[in-house]
């Protein structure tokens, strides 16, 4: 480990040693281009030495450096490619340089009109924001942001797994409109496609749970509405169970209630995120009146 450490400051004296030699005029005149190439090879060589050595964030900044020479050679796609490894090293330790870095290549690929490679870093930057930072806001925004170049390249299953994404955090910040628009509408596109037409009864029953988070009145509409749009959500043991749980709160029975989710839950697990928005609906079937 110590020996590829000790290599990789070697290759990167070298590579400034290049660059230094291309300032003067004579030099920049005549051959100035080839020494920034080879000096972009031997940081490009530290970064993997520094790999090899897991000192990640020389390694990042080697391949940084190596961006820079590839930009200022007019070679936008090594460039790109260059940042984005220079991310994934920073990513081991450091995730807000990791985010400026995928932000320099997503900047290129954009600019050069790659938006399904810029789509899947903004993806990347989304998940560093989602698990390493935990900013919800900018994780929504980028997966926002993906799914909207994703839509214009015409790839809409990857857009449709973006913008759930989206609905799933929009709902965990308690933005249930902003949900229920996006369930019903990747819903809807999958009724259309004979592969997918199974998974929209999932994402309706998504939609009937947010409604229940807001209001008891407005899920029941909504219930009927999604059963006329989609006669097999009708049939579906998630229908069932949505219909069960109004039920129970029009009852005002948290026992109902309960006995409803134990039944549906034996057989097909409810997920943590749907736990959490059933536990939201039965507390405040849980709570006491105000008393006047």
């Amino acid at each position: 480990m110590a020996d590829q450490e000790q290599k990789a400051v070697m290759l990167i004296a070298e590579a400034e040693k290049k660059l230094k030699s291309v300032k003067g005029l004579f030099s920049s005149l005549f051959g100035g281009g080839s020494k920034q190439e080879e000096a972009c090879e031997l940081y490009v060589r530290a970064a993997n030495a520094f790999k090899m050595a897991k000192k990640w964030p020389q390694a990042g900044k080697a391949f940084e450096e190596a961006a820079q020479l590839q930009l200022a050679l007019g070679s936008k796609h090594e460039a790109a490619t260059h940042y984005v490894d220079a991310g994934n090293c920073y990513r081991k330790g450091d995730p807000n340089a990791a985010v400026s870095a995928f932000y320099k290549a997503i900047e290129i690929y954009t600019d050069m009109g790659r938006f399904t490679i810029a789509a899947k870093h903004h993806v990347t930057v989304a998940e560093i924001y989602e698990t390493e930072l935990s900013d919800m806001e900018k994780a929504v925004h980028n997966y926002e942001q993906a799914a909207d170049y994703y839509k214009g390249e015409e790839s809409n299953s990857s857009a449709n797994k973006c913008l759930l994404k989206v609905a799933q955090f929009s709902a965990t910040l308690e933005k249930y409109e902003r949900a229920i628009e996006i369930y019903e509408q990747v819903a809807t596109s999958c009724m259309d496609n004979s592969l997918l037409k199974y998974s929209a009864k999932d994402h309706f029953f998504r939609a009937s749970i947010c409604h229940m988070c807001m209001d008891t009145v407005n899920a029941q509409v909504a219930v009927k509405k999604y059963e006329e749009m989609f006669p097999a959500f009708a049939d579906a043991r998630e229908c069932k169970l949505v219909k069960k749980l109004l039920q129970a709160v029009e009852d005002d029975s948290v026992d109902q209630f309960t006995e409803a989710l134990k039944e549906f839950d034996s057989i097909s697990r409810l997920d943590p995120f749907l736990t959490t928005l059933l536990l939201r609906v039965k507390k405040q079937l849980n709570a006491e009146p105000d008393l006047c």
